[in-house]
């Protein structure tokens, strides 16, 4: 057989298949998979994604991917890091203190790597970015940022407010700008990052009609009793009773204080009962407010469709494609009237499940769809993997590369969850479990006491508790596995342990730059 010298192997070799991969994460914030077309759900099918789905059909659909404590702040820190909450630091969003920039992080890997880096959009960590080349974020209404008029950091040294722009296309504008006007002769990672669709649903007014013209059916578990689920029972993020007039797009009396009318607005957050109008009461009520929510939140989820299609046209029209890795996924799932509710934080289904499409040309084959058990951890050191970067051993989460690459591939058996905050908001119990490909046991443990276990294939709604009657190898066999986890996570805490780490109140430092220069766009 003859023999080939290295260049003329790599004469041989595409061109593309020899440079740096590029890479795009692209993350929403709240955005349900139940509202991505590319999942199949009926509501999506009325609201359709097609752009976002195109990430999906070039490349994978991962169906089991998983957060590790369903909050904004707390995720993206444990996707930054590759490492759980009580590890990286950052566990809750309120009196949990600003997110600490001085750790490893996968974009400081892949700028020590000769990579350019950059974050444009929402960041929600309190403390100045790093780890990026040029930085972009939201900083107002506490980091979260709004809709309208947002105001941004850039770099940590100059703040600018838009006047006109809807924050999305604001952040969809400034990526394509940076991806324009970046140093060719380096790979990049950009993270490209969405306040929409969170709360409280502000779309842009090109949206304001779309889906006027029909309502949306309403879920099967719309109208949950909660029966055998004390914790959900307690909770406060009912539809019905505590959306408030903010939410549903009210408008505060003329003539009311600043601080009046914002009284007024936040009406309904602690189950205050209220209505448009005294002939709008009852099960009628309660519809109106699921139409009115859930139409200006797929309404915000569109932009981000149209800014998602944007970005993939610009890598097509300038030969970035089949050398760029594309992510879109968002910070945790969110509830679009299941069981009731909006927001998110419960181990249960609809947001401890996140939607991840992730397109690499060199490596997975269009089409494809995997229920491999991933969670939120994992993505840092899958990106760093794709891209042929070491992964630090000192993480927590692990490439799933491998499902890509052999079939035979055997990954995790369960995925790991604590969620540490309370009461605010929603008074959501704080809670631990585990999930396999089958079955989720839970632990509520701050005021109470209480197990749940669910049978995942005959039960997929999570409606059956069947903790009290399973029998005991099953138990033991579960709560065995999530020993191991919290071991193997150092978790291990006492119950007396995490409850104070959820009454700790850590101050934020971080304040909005208001003293930095500012200027209007």
């Amino acid at each position: 057989m003859a023999a080939y010298n290295s260049q003329e192997i790599n004469n041989q070799i595409p061109k593309s298949e020899t440079k740096p991969l590029n890479v795009v994460y692209i993350m929403a914030d709240d955005h349900a998979y139940q509202a991505i077309s590319a999942y199949g759900s009926e509501i999506s099918k009325l609201a359709p994604t097609p752009n976002i789905d195109r990430i999906a059909e070039g490349g994978a659909i991962m169906n089991s991917v998983f957060c590790t404590n369903s909050i904004c702040g707390p995720s993206r820190a444990s996707i930054l890091t590759g490492n759980l909450s009580h590890v990286n630091g950052f566990y809750k969003n309120v009196n949990g203190g600003d997110f600490d920039g001085d750790q490893q992080t996968f974009p400081k890997i892949f700028q020590e790597n000769g990579y350019q880096t950059a974050v444009i959009g929402k960041w929600h960590l309190g403390t100045t970015p790093t780890g990026f080349d040029y930085s972009k974020v939201l900083t107002n209404w506490g980091g979260q940022g709004t809709y309208f008029h947002p105001q941004f950091s850039i770099n940590g040294k100059q703040t600018v407010r838009e006047k006109h722009r809807h924050s999305t296309k604001v952040i969809e504008d400034d990526c394509i700008d940076w991806l324009s006007n970046r140093d060719t002769t380096k790979p990049f990672m950009l993270m490209y990052q969405f306040k929409a669709p969170h709360r409280d649903w502000r779309p842009d007014s090109i949206y304001h009609d779309l889906f006027s013209d029909f309502d949306f059916p309403e879920p099967s578990t719309f109208n949950d009793k909660y029966e055998g689920r004390i914790a959900a029972s307690e909770n406060m993020m009912e539809i019905e009773n505590h959306l408030n007039r903010r939410d549903l797009k009210l408008i505060a009396p003329s003539g009311m204080s600043r601080r009046d009318s914002m009284r007024w607005l936040s009406y309904g957050d602690n189950g205050q009962f209220w209505t448009p109008n005294d002939t709008l009461q009852g099960v009628e009520l309660k519809k109106w407010k699921y139409q009115k929510y859930i139409k200006d939140y797929l309404r915000c989820i569109a932009g981000v469709d149209r800014a998602v299609g944007r970005l993939l046209d610009y890598l097509d029209s300038n030969g970035l494609t089949e050398n760029t890795v594309v992510v879109y996924t968002s910070d945790q799932g969110f509830y679009l009237g299941e069981h009731g509710w909006f927001d998110k934080r419960w181990m249960y289904e609809e947001s401890f499940k996140m939607p991840f499409l992730v397109k690499n040309p060199r490596l997975i084959k269009p089409g494809t769809k995997s229920n491999e058990l991933i969670m939120n951890i994992d993505f840092g050191a899958t990106l760093l993997d794709f891209a042929g970067i070491e992964v630090p051993k000192n993480i927590q989460g692990k490439s799933f590369k491998p499902v890509f690459e052999d079939d035979n591939y055997i990954g995790r058996d369960a995925v790991y969850y604590h969620y540490y905050e309370f009461p605010k908001w929603h008074k959501v119990q704080p809670h631990y479990g585990v999930r396999t490909s089958r079955y989720k046991l839970i632990h509520f443990y701050y005021s109470m006491d209480n197990w749940e276990l669910y049978d995942l294939e005959n039960d997929p709604n999570e409606m059956n508790n069947i903790y009290s009657n399973a029998s005991k190898d099953l138990i033991d066999s579960l709560k065995l596995r999530l020993s191991a986890l919290k071991k193997e996570y150092k978790d291990d805490f006492s119950i007396k342990e995490m409850k104070v780490m959820t009454d700790t109140v850590i101050q934020r430092v971080y304040n909005e730059p208001n003293k930095l220069k500012t200027k209007h766009l």
